[in-house]
């Protein structure tokens, strides 16, 4: 089955060579900003038009810490480390 162009859609889209050749700069700014992928039925195969992912900094490929204590920040304020401590 294959659908008209549509400006607002949530699902993934169907469409012709011929329908994608009309309209393909419209198609791929719509894919961009959406995010939504399109699909081009030829010789009963389906290819897809699908943003890329952007890569992620390694930072961003860390994994998360907490962002809380787990415990009275005033206990680690007035823990006794001179046990610990060697001058």
């Amino acid at each position: 089955m294959i659908r008209t162009i549509s400006l607002e859609r949530t699902a993934k889209m169907r469409l012709s060579p011929s329908k994608l050749r009309a309209n393909i700069y419209r198609i791929l700014d719509e894919v961009l900003e959406t995010g939504v992928p399109v699909e081009i039925e030829r010789k009963g195969k389906v290819l897809k038009i699908v943003p890329a992912e952007r890569s992620r900094s390694k930072l961003q490929k860390l994994p998360s810490r907490p962002k809380f204590l787990r415990c009275d920040p005033e206990e680690l304020a007035h823990l006794d480390w001179s046990q610990e401590w060697c001058p």
